[in-house]
């Protein structure tokens, strides 16, 4: 009886360990097959148009066009797509390459009139018999309002009404990559000239006094001209630097550095300085020439106004996600009114030829720079009044997509 009792249980485990691998194969496949069709189909146009967008972001050229054009194919569904500037032929997947000539003539009429058109088997005329292109839809690409091109579908029959409204479609889609590539080039030239203006506001008087004070220095202290010189080299070198918009903390801070010393050689011991930096922050990425402005500014707008000695400070805090920068002076100060004025008046004619607007324009340019950036929110915060001094605030986050050093 024991035995047949072990047998019973032994085919009841058996029983119950197939039913439980049944019930999870079943749940698995349950969930392999949560997706319909359509999410499928969703899913695939979705990530096809990923892969094209990439390349058509970096503008319309035959580099980029090679990569998007097999992608935009998959799109409209097409024998043969091609993308066309306004005079070349920039690249073609599919069947048609030997229809070149006439696919750019009719891309080069739609340029011109910025209306799509359909070819059709006698406008695609061939005298090769084993031709299968029949027909073709010629749709403009626009970018910021103007056509820079054409997107042209292969058919191997008569174009049907699917075909010419997802090429139209796809064009227009395209059309918006592009333009958002014209504005990232935008941008980046924005930022290049924001950059060379800061580069531009570099005193001619600093660069005059700082080689007066080295000059100074070399009968009496040749050694101490020597570092000078070598301190004032390496400060032009990293403010007129070709590459990158963006640079770490710790570089911004090396050039402050040379620059302070520079100062300080020229003011000696009027010029006091109180560095507070938390090590953490040092690599933090910030837009090139952002800090050393304001450091410029405490000095010859606070101090070189003050008699007797003066202090600026300089402190970056760790506060999270976030780095705390601040730029303090105790000098002269100015009417908040005032420094409002000159920041929404930066050109107005008849200026007080007493009242620098480098000022203005450092903190204006850094301000813009930084919410263009980082958002509205990561602006300049400035306190100042009459014989107070200005403290100059602002907020780095730590990580930020599309920010690093060199970029």
């Amino acid at each position: 009886m024991g035995g047949n009792l072990s047998a019973v249980a032994g085919v009841v485990s058996l029983v119950t360990a197939l039913a439980a691998a049944l019930w999870a194969a079943l749940r698995l496949r349950g969930r392999r097959g949560i997706a319909t069709a359509t999410q499928r189909a969703t899913y695939e146009v979705l990530h096809t148009a990923g892969l094209a967008a990439e390349p058509l972001r970096t503008g319309l050229h035959p580099a980029g066009a090679a990569k998007a054009v097999r992608h935009l194919r998959a799109l409209v569904g097409a024998a043969g797509l091609a993308l066309t500037d306004a005079d070349t032929l920039l690249a073609l997947d599919g069947r048609g390459g030997h229809h070149g000539d006439q696919l750019l003539a009719a891309a080069r009429r739609v340029a011109e009139t910025g209306r799509s058109t359909v070819l059709g088997e006698s406008e695609l005329h061939c005298d090769r018999v084993d031709c299968l292109v029949r027909g073709a839809v010629v749709a403009p690409l626009s970018a910021d309002g103007r056509v820079v091109g054409a997107l042209v579908a292969v058919a191997d029959g008569p174009p049907a009404p699917g075909l010419v409204q997802a090429t139209l479609e796809t064009a227009h889609w395209a059309g918006n990559q592009l333009s958002l590539a014209e504005l990232d080039s935008s941008r980046a030239r924005l930022a290049r000239a924001e950059i060379r203006a800061l580069r531009a506001q570099i005193s001619p008087h600093f660069i005059y006094n700082a080689l007066t004070a080295i000059g100074s220095f070399v009968r009496t202290d040749p050694e101490r001209a020597r570092e000078l010189i070598l301190e004032f080299a390496e400060f032009t070198r990293y403010s007129f630097r070709a590459h990158g918009e963006f640079t770490t903390l710790a570089e911004e801070l090396r050039s402050i550095d040379r620059y302070l010393t520079i100062e300080r050689a020229r003011f000696g011991d009027r010029l006091q300085v109180r560095l507070q930096i938390a090590p953490e922050v040092l690599p933090v990425t910030l837009p090139f020439l952002c800090l050393q402005p304001l450091v410029e500014n405490a000095v010859r707008h606070g101090l070189s106004r003050k008699p007797g000695t003066g202090m600026v400070s300089i402190e970056a805090r760790d506060a999270g996600a976030e780095c705390h920068i601040t730029v303090e002076d105790d000098g002269v100060g100015m009417d908040p009114a005032t420094l409002t004025a000159g920041i929404a008046e930066l050109t107005r004619a008849g200026s007080d030829p007493t009242d620098d607007p480098g000022q203005h324009v450092g903190l204006s340019n850094v301000d813009e720079r930084l919410r263009s950036v980082f958002g509205d929110g990561f602006g300049l915060v400035v306190e100042t009044g009459p014989g107070s001094g200005t403290k100059v605030s602002l907020r780095i986050p730590k990580f930020h997509p599309g920010v690093r050093a060199g970029a």
